[in-house]
């Protein structure tokens, strides 16, 4: 959520950072309703004032038997003016709040403005690998060995599912384990959260209102208001970023990290190009998600130490890899800055995103009311929050296939996974 006081200072410069994204914005019209909230709220808080300072003499009045009906009467009728009053303030805060929550966040300044076309290759990571022999695709690779049954996935659940089966899931389920265990060994803390989430968490994290749609929505019997309807969590972020919602935390608290493993359930569009086969793309994939509350002076630091953590998770597995630096519209909503980890995938020579790291800023947290005390003034400030994949793997695991694939069709098992499966080759 963007701060209206802020919106206030610097009207001209977030009009002209938003249209980084593609949005064309002006304030002119949200700030006058401000302005008459203001007006208002004075007006109110006088007749408020006069009210009880006339209802504090109307028992002196009365003790001295003098007449009081006009002056009750008078108060009666100043009270349902306040309420008017409050009930035409609710309304201009409702119409602002409704405004507000519809913007994005501000990109920040060094990031480019467009969509997908104009974002920036910053680093890369080993070199694509060489054959002696021709590679298979990921799906073959997959069939051949018998570790995910995509026919069965669709038959139980519709397409955009799949099924992980035998050495396939151990694979799926020693990726996680090796992202688990690096997070702890790096003292994060580790939770288990609800898969079924409120609404407030789906606001908080900026999903809604704009892109509910984009959710699997679980209906409540008896309860048409929306927003005590839950829905099937997207990211585990979208839970972490709320735990602290309405509070205050002590400044000697901060950063929090935390991590957590859920499945992630989305209406991801349907594609029958070659690039979205196998498991590139699906309704629901696993995924290691880091989140991060710091102060406002730590957040970059944060975001650095997010990033380096992802990459040292893909250098743990020997992948070769890129570090994209997004341009504004291709950021998500919540966030002012993201750099995308992209594993690469031979059989269609492109590059596939397995982490976006985002600084949100305190974005969300306005969203959630999450502050923390400032040590030296003791000043309440909002938090700044970040959050990191670290990492998802229905894309890692179709290039741990592709990249590690032997000549007679078997797949080397990468170093650090191997004791958590106790093999070195799938075959």
């Amino acid at each position: 959520m963007l701060d209206i006081n802020r919106i206030r200072l610097e009207k001209e410069n977030i009009q002209e950072s938003l249209k980084k994204r593609g949005i064309k914005v002006y304030f002119d019209e949200i700030l006058g309703k401000d302005d008459q909230r203001k007006s208002i709220q004075t007006k109110s808080d006088n007749l408020r004032a006069t009210r009880n300072k006339v209802s504090s003499e109307i028992p002196i009045l009365k003790k001295e038997k003098k007449d009081v009906s006009e002056l009750i009467v008078q108060m009666k009728d100043l009270g349902d003016e306040i309420e008017k009053l409050q009930d035409s303030k609710r309304k201009l805060e409702e119409e602002i709040f409704l405004f507000l929550s519809a913007l994005p966040n501000i990109p920040d300044e060094d990031v480019k403005d467009g969509d997908k076309e104009n974002n920036q290759v910053i680093s890369t990571f080993l070199t694509p690998r060489e054959y002696d022999f021709e590679p298979k695709s990921h799906v073959e690779l997959a069939k051949d060995l018998d570790i995910i049954d995509y026919q069965r996935g669709v038959k139980i659940a519709g397409e955009g599912f799949w099924i992980y089966k035998g050495l396939g899931a151990r694979l799926e389920w020693a990726l996680i384990n090796f992202f688990i265990d690096s997070h702890t060994k790096d003292g994060w803390e580790f939770f288990l959260v609800p898969h079924m989430l409120t609404y407030d968490c789906g606001f908080v994290s900026g999903q809604f209102p704009k892109f509910e749609s984009e959710q699997y929505i679980i209906e409540q019997e008896a309860d048409s208001d929306p927003k005590n309807r839950k829905f099937a969590i997207p990211t585990a972020e979208t839970a972490l970023v709320s735990i602290y919602k309405d509070e205050i935390l002590d400044h000697d608290d901060l950063p929090k990290k935390l991590f957590s493993y859920t499945p992630c359930y989305r209406k991801e569009g349907g594609s029958s190009r070659i690039e979205e086969r196998g498991t590139i793309r699906g309704h629901q994939f696993n995924k290691v998600e880091m989140v991060q509350y710091t102060s406002c002076e730590t957040s970059d630091l944060a975001f650095e130490e997010m990033l380096s953590k992802s990459e040292k998770i893909m250098q743990n597995l020997n992948l070769h890899y890129q570090v994209s630096k997004l341009a504004a519209s291709d950021c998500s909503f919540a966030t002012c800055r993201t750099y995308d980890v992209e594993v690469y995938l031979p059989s269609v020579n492109i590059y596939k995103e397995v982490s976006s790291v985002s600084n949100c800023r305190d974005f969300q947290a306005r969203r959630g009311n999450m502050k923390y005390r400032d040590k030296k003034t003791k000043d309440t400030k909002f938090l700044h929050t970040l959050n990191a994949s670290g990492l998802a793997t229905s894309r890692l695991f179709p290039a741990i296939l592709e990249q590690y694939q032997q000549k007679d069709g078997s797949v080397t098992v990468p170093e650090v996974l191997r004791s958590y499966m106790g093999i070195d080759v799938i075959k």
